[in-house]
């Protein structure tokens, strides 16, 4: 029950102009059905006013003829208003379009307005002056500071940075857990022939 009269009571989407568009396309299909209908007509009198001349009845088949005439004028009347209501029905449309353009704009307006109010021409200026006021003033300390450090300051400088780059945890590789081979017999008799060839000729530099 909640639910039946929550829809009853949900606003409907359909304007008053979709109502007029959808009664004058309803109204032109009407006019085409006529159309259509007359056009079979007019067919099937011309057959007949042939069939009447063939039998001689040339009087009856006149007035069949200027029958057809008239409707073929209101075939033509027919055509005119079709076109009339389809014409209408694109005014409307492109004019429904128009008007969801001027309110898309009407939006953008307000909004451009409340943007103005927040941020005038005067705020912008005084932003902009401030922030170039902020940068020159930092360039001011810049200058001071780098005129104001003597040699020994800037020695004392990079020497606090080594130390303190020093200090930071270095990344050691890790201990192997493998037993270290051991040195053959061979490899450590040639160093100490290496050591009593060399003796010699360190005896004779230090004569």
């Amino acid at each position: 029950m909640g639910n039946v009269f929550a829809r009853k009571s949900r606003p409907s989407r359909v304007t008053e102009q979709d109502k007029a568009i959808l009664q004058l396309k309803q109204q032109r299909d009407k006019l085409k059905q006529y159309q259509k209908k007359i056009t079979l007509q007019l067919d099937k009198e011309r057959l007949l006013a042939k069939q009447l001349l063939k039998h001689g009845k040339k009087e009856k088949a006149l007035l069949l003829l200027k029958k057809k005439r008239y409707q073929h004028q209101l075939l033509d009347k027919t055509e005119n208003q079709i076109s009339n209501l389809e014409r209408m029905v694109q005014d409307i449309e492109f004019m429904q379009i128009e008007m969801k353009v001027i309110e898309g704009l009407k939006v953008g307006n307000d909004c451009l307005k409340s943007m103005h109010e927040i941020m005038s021409v005067e705020d912008v200026e005084r932003i902009l002056d401030e922030t170039q006021e902020s940068i020159e003033y930092q360039r001011q300390i810049d200058e001071m500071l780098a005129g104001a450090l003597t040699q020994e300051d800037e020695d004392a400088v990079i020497a606090e940075l080594e130390a303190i780059t020093q200090g930071e945890d270095v990344a050691l590789p890790a201990v192997p857990s493998e037993p270290i081979p051991e040195v053959p017999e061979a490899a450590k008799v040639e160093p100490e022939r290496r050591e009593s060839k060399n003796k010699p000729d360190r005896e004779m530099l230090s004569a």
